[in-house]
């Protein structure tokens, strides 16, 4: 009977099986090392485009915060000129009236009487002065009440101040409205109806009577 062996065939067989192996996992790993690195090119590049993206945004985001301070400060420049545009239209406008009320306090002053303080606020002029007597300043009154520029005025104190040994004076304070004629007279009186009562409501503390 004849005897075959099958041993270098089989080990043979092993080999090739073994080197087939081996050359499947070599390609597969190139394979998978190049799908790795071109997955890895494309998210570096999309990766890199988003932050260009992201700087471009940063870029504009940052023109468009100067373009809006720049239009804050062109705002405000433009409130600024206007209110100052009010301001001087104001005075262009009030300058004759102003005029106007310096003549009329001059005219209604009697003899024996002086200012020594104006103050103007809004319509409201406060005056300051010193008198000879009582009678002088109840003429000041009269005048002012008959002034066509003048109205409503409202005396909020009266002193008697000895400057010497026989001379004396009264000092007073008092307010007057500014107003033009023509215009409504109730309402000026009103409002100084209201001038006064806060006016005394001051000199009482605050108290109401």
């Amino acid at each position: 009977m004849a005897r075959i062996n099958l041993l270098p065939w089989r080990e043979q067989l092993r080999e090739e099986r073994k080197q087939r192996f081996l050359v499947a996992m070599g390609g597969t790993l190139v394979i998978a090392g190049g799908l790795i690195f071109l997955g890895g090119q494309y998210l570096g590049g999309a990766i890199d485009q988003q932050n260009a993206r992201n700087e471009f945004i940063k870029k504009e985001i940052a023109v468009l915060d100067a373009r809006i301070k720049e239009i804050s400060e062109l705002k405000e420049r433009r409130q600024q000129l206007l209110e100052r545009m009010k301001i001087i239209q104001d005075l262009q406008g009030n300058r004759p009236i102003i005029g106007r009320i310096f003549d009329q306090l001059v005219r209604t002053l009697p003899d024996g009487v002086y200012f020594t303080e104006l103050k103007r606020t809004d319509k409201s002029i406060a005056i300051v002065g010193a008198a000879e007597s009582n009678n002088r300043v109840s003429s000041l009154m009269r005048n002012l009440d008959a002034s066509e520029w003048l109205v409503a005025p409202n005396l909020t104190e009266v002193k008697a101040v000895t400057a010497g040994a026989v001379d004396q004076a009264n000092t007073f304070q008092l307010t007057v409205l500014q107003t033009q004629p023509g215009e409504d007279e109730g309402a000026a009186k009103s409002a100084g109806k209201d001038s006064s009562v806060k006016s005394q409501a001051n000199n009482n503390g605050g108290k109401k009577p």
